[in-house]
């Protein structure tokens, strides 16, 4: 177990977090969420001894072992194999087979083993590093984008191989659905604060909604009783007969919290600039084949029809010509052999991450942006940047100093810029936070026109895939159909191998029998992932039970309010009875003094200082007996409105 206790780091006049504290504790598999640039990162290098804190500290016990992701690794063996070997603790370093298995899942064939580490491309080195760590005995890893990189056949492995992890885990991720199945727990960075629930991304957002809208309401409820009660003080403060209830209200008022408005957290939230298509098709490929050699080709004589509204997701591993598909379908290439045809009036929007490096960098990101469609309002082109989450000065930023999530926005602002009727999106969610992603997923749902898009996301695949272009087998096929039926169906064949090998009793071990965390750690309750919040308690209330259920609060408020509001009414009389006596025993001393009743005056003062005494007490009192009663008025008024909000 470690805990982080107190933690603050801010870099210039930024304020990533400020005295957040939470622990991580045996077994738990701990999904960190955040917007970009909030700091999720920054702590997985504190946590990694990689960078201070401004204020804090990180308790780690001892022996604890973490091992943390780099991005950019180093190598020092001559080839794959024993690079990723080098991870095995001592004691298992015979145990090539766990090495070969670990490879294989992450995508390596088996002509890569032999190969040196810095002949292979920068994401293989990303994966090569990514294995090493995963064969090594620490007690907690920390993974900063575990998946980028990485085709969904290795996702698919990855995260059969995390939920057999024994040890602590913590990861960050865009993918939704892989941190919801992997995730015991979510860790959110909001508002510089951090909070840690039980469950999926889902309860965790559902749960802040909730809470912020509460402290809303909360905010604006205090707020109109701050004025009622300075009110009440304006009017009757020159009364001498109510200054006790005027006191009593000044004196709750300085007790009442003070809440700021919630600052407004921006999202992106956009529509893509439809035009408009009467045609069936928006594409037609007819025996397409293409090859960058002649001995290797990546299409043969493969033919689909795109409908107007299709919504078609290109999957399988990488390098098998996805992309290079896409390409062609954009005419950015030409194929070899066949014919790719669409109507005059088709206007397609092509993203592809490699052409942020085709941007102007002396261009401001409005200027880049518009470059797409001259003919735009500047008013609409900081409008879509505004969306794209760049205001204000940020619009101004030259290419040149964004950083790839940053460019990867502005790529898919140049294609909001233009009227379009198909995309073709190429992993349109690498660099994107969650909340991007769910902006980009609503707004291809939405899209009134065709969509052609390679992702390994299976959220995406999941929610938009009404078709399916498969890459496997050296081969492309077209499954007429949706991901879940494709699984069912088809599925992968890296995965039926695995199955096939364990039923014949074959050597090869399955991702849950690799994963070999030290043994002192124990999983977190039974070590499965919660299938959904609240599971237990998802039901439907019929409006005759929700009227019942509101007539049951509504009778229970005034059995608890009634006494409450009968004390409140019994304190102000006895209060006002008092003050009158305090006022006029006051009167009789004055009276005592300039008759030289010395005996009447000491009796009189006695009075005066015992009913001052009781004063004090029924003031406190009456604070805490009308304070009790708000709280619990307020809520009951919760409650009610959830009632009426589940009615509407």
């Amino acid at each position: 177990m470690i805990a982080v206790e107190e933690l603050s780091k801010s870099f210039a006049r930024q304020v990533l977090f400020e005295k957040i504290s939470f622990k991580i504790n045996p077994g738990e598999r701990v999904g960190l969420v955040g917007k970009n640039g909030h700091g999720k990162s920054t702590l997985f290098r504190i946590i990694a001894g990689l960078e201070e804190p401004d204020e804090g500290r990180v308790v780690i016990p001892r022996n604890y072992r973490i091992g943390y992701l780099e991005q950019e690794p180093s190598f020092r063996k001559s080839t794959v194999l024993e690079e990723a070997g080098s991870g095995l603790p001592a004691c298992d370093s015979d145990q090539l087979w766990r090495v070969e298995k670990v490879l294989a899942g992450l995508g390596f064939s088996p002509e890569d083993f032999e190969k040196n580490p810095r002949q292979l491309s920068g994401g293989f080195q990303v994966r090569l590093n990514l294995a090493r760590l995963l064969l090594s005995d620490y007690d907690l890893l920390l993974l900063d984008e575990p998946n980028n990189y990485l085709d969904i056949t290795s996702i698919r492995w990855l995260e059969k191989f995390l939920l057999s992890w024994r040890g602590e885990l913590m990861f960050i991720t865009h993918d939704r659905s892989f941190m919801d199945r992997v995730a015991t727990h979510i860790l959110g960075l909001h508002r510089r604060k951090i909070r840690k629930i039980e469950g999926n991304t889902e309860k965790y957002y559902n749960q802040l909604a909730l809470e912020e809208e509460v402290y809303e309401k909360t905010r604006i409820n205090d707020e109109r009783k701050r004025k009622e009660l300075e009110v009440f003080i304006n009017r009757f403060r020159a009364k001498a007969r109510l200054a006790g209830l005027v006191q009593s209200r000044l004196k709750y008022i300085e007790k009442m919290e003070k809440r700021e408005k919630l600052e407004k957290i921006k999202n992106m939230e956009f529509s893509f600039l439809e035009k408009r298509f009467h045609h069936k098709y928006a594409l037609s490929l007819e025996n397409v084949s293409f090859a960058y050699t002649p001995d290797k080709p990546l299409i043969r004589d493969f033919s689909i029809h795109i409908g107007a509204r299709d919504r078609v997701m290109v999957i399988g591993p990488n390098g098998r010509g996805k992309t290079t598909l896409l390409k062609l379908m954009a005419d950015l290439l030409r194929p070899q052999s066949g014919e790719i045809t669409f109507p005059k009036s088709v206007s397609a929007g092509y993203y592809e991450q490699s052409f942020a490096e085709d941007m102007n960098s002396v261009n401001t990101v409005l200027e880049e942006i518009g470059s797409a469609n001259p003919q735009l309002e500047p008013a609409r082109v900081r409008h879509i940047a505004g969306t794209l989450l760049f205001e204000g000065d940020e619009a101004l930023k030259p290419i040149r100093v964004l950083s790839g999530g940053e460019k990867s926005r502005v790529l898919l602002g140049k294609i909001l810029a233009t009227p379009v009727n198909l995309l073709l999106l190429d992993e349109p969610t690498n660099h994107l936070d969650l909340e991007s992603c769910d902006a980009l997923l609503a707004a291809l749902d939405n899209f009134d026109g065709a969509v052609v898009m390679v992702t390994h996301n299976e959220l995406f695949l999941k929610a938009l895939a009404e078709r399916l272009i498969v890459f496997q087998d050296d081969r492309i096929t077209v499954f007429e159909g949706d991901y879940e039926s494709f699984l069912k169906k088809v599925g992968w064949n890296e995965e039926k191998s695995e199955v096939s090998e364990k039923n014949t009793g074959g050597t090869c071990e399955p991702a849950e029998t690799l994963a070999r965390p030290p043994e002192k750690a124990s999983r977190n309750k039974n070590g499965t992932v919660p299938s959904s919040p609240d599971e237990s308690f998802k039901f439907k209330l019929s409006p005759r039970e929700l009227r019942k259920l509101r007539s049951e609060i509504v009778i229970e408020k005034s059995r608890v309010l009634k006494p409450l509001e009968d004390r409140v009414l019994r304190l102000e009389s006895q209060i006002e009875e008092i003050e009158q006596r305090v006022n006029q025993l006051t009167q009789e001393i004055i009276a005592a003094s300039v008759d030289g009743r010395g005996q009447e005056v000491v009796r009189l003062s006695r009075e005066l200082d015992a009913s001052r005494k009781n004063l004090d007490s029924l003031y406190e009192e009456y604070t805490q007996v009308y304070q009790d009663y708000e709280e619990k008025s307020q809520s009951f008024e919760r409650r009610l409105q959830e009632i009426d909000k589940l009615s509407s």
